[in-house]
């Protein structure tokens, strides 16, 4: 029998699309949230729950960060190396399983070192993967890798990553 003799079997697979194009959406979402805070944001560490579970580990050429208080050192470890920064987050893919998902991106940065003197600044580009789990407060990343594949200007020294 087809869909248009059961209409409920049509509503469910509607719903099923909806709920699926609704995640993706969440997701590309909530990754473009995590870089507009990374710039925007950089003066306070109160919207890291909203982007991040608990448990969650981020991993960098230059280090490993676990847990929101290993993202908190993160954040200020980067607070005190720049000045501002300028995140671009693009070409979104999202593969979803249930209540878990997986996002690929492409990501560009420009990290101003002084205010006064942004012509000199440390750029980087690579790709990313996230993992995120569906919580009770909406889709949260516990899982970002970031792969480097190019730099220009001068990157800064390495410190010591909290682990």
């Amino acid at each position: 029998m087809t869909a248009s003799l059961h209409p409920e079997a049509g509503l469910e697979s509607l719903h099923r699309q909806l709920r699926l194009l609704n995640d993706r959406d969440e997701l590309t979402r909530l990754c473009d949230r995590y870089v507009h805070h990374l710039d925007k944001d950089r003066a306070s560490d109160a919207w890291l729950d909203g982007i991040f579970t608990e448990d969650v580990h981020l991993t960098f050429p230059f280090g490993e960060f676990k847990g929101l208080e290993g993202l908190t050192d993160f954040q200020r470890m980067a607070r005190t190396t720049f000045a501002r920064t300028h995140h671009i987050s693009a070409n979104h893919t999202v593969d979803l399983d249930g209540d878990e998902a997986r996002v690929t991106a492409h990501l560009m940065a420009i990290h101003v070192r002084a205010a006064d003197e942004p012509a000199a600044h440390f750029d980087i580009g690579g790709h990313y993967e996230a993992r995120a789990r569906r919580t009770p407060h909406g889709w949260r990343i516990h899982r970002f890798v970031f792969d480097l594949v190019w730099q220009s200007g001068e990157a800064p020294q390495a410190k010591t990553a909290a682990s």
